[in-house]
């Protein structure tokens, strides 16, 4: 796997101990969204990439966040608690703080994928998609000015739904390749930001605006380098409230992450 070294994801996410179990850094404005808010997944590595120094494991097996306020640009706190360290997973909690008021709750467990073994049924498959050079750049013909975190991520699709040209075709799920520009490759904590890093499919319902309440992220393996192949889909949509459920594969075709979230419609 690439070396983590000088990208901007990790300088980005880092945080330097200022206190017994509290760290401190600076949230960029270089991953936030179309209205100027923190990306809630760079929020949630930033948190993962704290905890994962308090605790022995060294891979992110699941996380689940609870995303309080809306997240901003400057100095922040990250405080962390740990739970358990036990002889396969160890969990932690971690806070994050900026201008004194909690942003989100933390809650992961780590463990060692390389040394995971026992039963294993895979029924799902992975996304048939075309190879990422035959597929579509939305954003190349993106009429609107880029929201700064999708700059920090490349996504090909066979097919760009509706909303991206101002036309919502009311699309419930949609499959794509997926990885971070500027060449890292991912890692169990790269995959809880990319679970969250992608438009939200409801915009094809014609909803302007999504917010992220909670966010569970499931790491099954660590990813070969290379593009992801990305499903998205949510089923349920009730009284402005709604679901996403996000599956990632490597190159490989090997499922690698999972995740579940519900959002509020913020338009």
């Amino acid at each position: 796997m690439t070396t983590t070294a000088g990208f901007v994801f990790d300088s980005d996410t880092a945080s330097e101990r200022v206190g017994e179990h509290e760290f401190g850094l600076t949230l960029t404005d270089r991953w936030t969204t179309f209205i100027g808010t923190s990306n809630g997944g760079y929020l949630l590595a930033s948190c993962l990439q704290a905890l994962r120094h308090e605790l022995p494991q060294p891979d992110l097996l699941s996380a689940s966040a609870h995303f309080l306020r809306p997240g901003s640009p400057g100095p922040a706190r990250i405080t962390t608690d740990v739970a358990r360290i036990g002889r396969r997973t160890a969990t932690g909690q971690a806070t994050l703080r900026r201008d004194d008021r909690e942003i989100l709750r933390v809650l992961a467990t780590f463990t060692d994928l390389s040394a995971a073994d026992g039963p294993t049924l895979v029924s799902g498959k992975p996304p048939a998609l075309p190879p990422p050079e035959q597929c579509v750049d939305a954003f190349a013909a993106y009429e609107n000015q880029r929201p700064p975190i999708s700059q920090r991520t490349e996504a090909r699709m066979a097919e760009v739904p509706g909303f991206w040209r101002g036309e919502p075709g009311g699309a419930t799920s949609t499959e794509f390749w997926l990885r971070l520009a500027d060449g890292r490759d991912a890692d169990p904590i790269a995959l809880a930001f990319l679970v969250d890093s992608a438009a939200p499919i409801v915009f094809d319902l014609g909803i302007a605006g999504s917010a992220t309440i909670e966010l569970t992220v499931h790491i099954r393996n660590r990813p070969a380098p290379g593009w992801l192949a990305c499903r998205v889909s949510t089923s349920y949509l009730i009284d402005g409230f709604h679901e996403e459920e996000f599956e990632i594969w490597d190159s490989t075709g090997t499922l690698v992450a999972q995740s579940r979230q519900l959002a509020i419609v913020t338009t």
